[in-house]
């Protein structure tokens, strides 16, 4: 039995908006990067073992990822499947995540953005020598949420986390 960790980006222009960020690449905020400086520190402080920080390429969470990489002094390495969900042109957000198989002009479907993060996470799951820390997005935290507990369509579409949140899954 092992564990992966997961934070989310730090703050964003766009989250200062309350706009859904998606695949737009919306850069960190100074509070964002002082998030990401603090999320460092409390991981370098924290004891937890972690081997690699996997991280989406969208810059919010590249630049969070590299900020824990300096103050840890981990390797990172950008994992492309860890990107966020692409919306395309819908915009009611909210009713998309009780939407699971719809695509929008172009976007990706729940089910297809679950497919690529479960499969991540079924090869980290066989890699029980590694402990890695995923940087990505709160659209990816409800994902891999759902991948380790059960939830209802309400309990997913709740689901998230605050920027640079640390939460701890073990795979059993």
């Amino acid at each position: 039995m092992h564990s992966i960790y997961f934070a989310r980006h730090g703050e964003t222009v766009w989250n200062v908006e309350n706009k859904i960020c998606g695949m737009t690449d919306s850069p960190l905020t100074e509070k964002g990067r002082q998030q990401a400086r603090e999320l460092g520190q409390k991981v370098k402080e924290s004891g937890v073992h972690i081997d690699e920080i996997l991280y989406s390429p969208l810059s919010r969470a590249a630049d969070t990822a590299k900020a824990v990489a300096e103050a840890t002094g981990l390797p990172a390495r950008c994992e492309p499947r860890l990107r966020e969900q692409c919306f395309g042109r819908y915009e009611e957000f909210r009713i998309s995540k009780t939407h699971f198989a719809d695509r929008y002009d172009g976007g990706e479907s729940m089910m297809q953005l679950a497919q690529r993060i479960y499969n991540l996470l079924d090869e980290l799951r066989q890699d029980e020598n590694k402990t890695y820390l995923l940087v990505a997005h709160n659209g990816i935290a409800r994902v891999v949420e759902s991948y380790f507990h059960d939830m209802t369509n309400e309990e997913y579409s709740a689901a998230g986390i605050k920027n640079c949140e640390l939460v701890e899954y073990r795979f059993e």
